[in-house]
């Protein structure tokens, strides 16, 4: 049955390739008349639309945006780079040199691995910028489809956005592209967690888009709103206090209370719980 389906979609592409269909629409058409009837099912009929939008979408339409990166700086050590990437949960990450907007190559931690498990010392003593591979670099504007074309035939798995003047607009992965095609991936671990809830009397957990007024609420203080002027959730709070993206263990402070970030989920690693805490007074530690 299945290849029987996938023989009538090939010839109608085949059909539309050798001019017998005249133009997108009418390819548009027949998917549409074999799903009415029954020879094409939901799902693959939603894909084959996906794939001719794919062909009006951009690439920074897609992208993860430059301040959702992780990255790490190229002096760093390769315990301190698998550290951030165990945090992180990516197995590849950006090396930056100067600044976000001069990234020098791609770490991998199948390398990093490799060079600590073969040499130990190296840990500790060599840094990342020696074990890195080249960064591919993508303009903004690119359409989404020609480069999963380029990413195929090249085996790239992740690409640097840049934008117009030759800045990091944000980074893109081969998944990225493959995700518009064929819906969001659903994630194993996404558990249902409350917007808030109480632990203990001194202990809550939180989802990272909560928004920051309604975690001053629960908590009872107060925050200074040109603080967070242009963010709204607990997530983007913390990574405006810590001037990057937070990963596992990120930990802020706030009137009294700590906010530290949980275990990233989801393909593109994203913190979606945090563990607050109240800090132990001068008074409190004293008795």
């Amino acid at each position: 049955m299945k290849n029987r389906i996938v023989k009538k979609i090939s010839l109608a592409f085949r059909g539309f390739a050798l001019g017998l269909l005249s133009d997108e629409d009418e390819l548009r058409a027949l998917m549409d008349h074999a799903h009415n009837r029954g020879i094409v099912e939901s799902d693959e009929h939603e894909m084959i639309h996906n794939v001719f939008e794919l062909g009006d979408t951009l690439v920074r339409e897609l992208m993860v945006p430059r301040t959702e990166m992780v990255w790490c700086e190229r002096d760093k050590t390769l315990r301190q780079a698998l550290s951030l990437a165990l945090r992180s949960g990516y197995s590849r990450i950006p090396v930056i040199g100067d600044g976000i907007d001069n990234i020098i190559g791609i770490a991998y931690v199948k390398d990093l691995a490799k060079r600590a498990l073969d040499h130990h010392e190296a840990e500790t003593t060599e840094k990342v910028e020696q074990h890195i591979r080249p960064a591919v670099f993508v303009p903004e504007n690119k359409e989404a489809a020609e480069l999963l074309k380029e990413m195929q035939r090249d085996q790239i798995h992740l690409a640097i956005v840049v934008d117009e003047y030759g800045g990091t607009a944000g980074i893109i992965t081969i998944e990225d592209i493959i995700e518009e095609i064929v819906g969001e991936i659903a994630d194993e671990y996404d558990d249902g967690i409350e917007s808030f809830s109480w632990i203990s009397e001194k202990k809550a957990r939180a989802k990272a888009s909560m928004h920051v007024e309604d975690l001053a609420a629960e908590l009872k203080i107060s925050i200074d709103r040109e603080e967070f002027d242009d963010v709204d959730t607990i997530g983007g709070y913390m990574a405006e206090k810590l001037g990057r993206v937070p990963i596992a263990g990120s930990t802020i402070d706030i009137d009294g209370w700590s906010i530290t970030s949980e275990r990233p989920v989801g393909r593109r690693r994203r913190i979606s719980s945090v563990i607050i805490e109240r800090l132990e007074s001068d008074e409190e530690i004293n008795d």
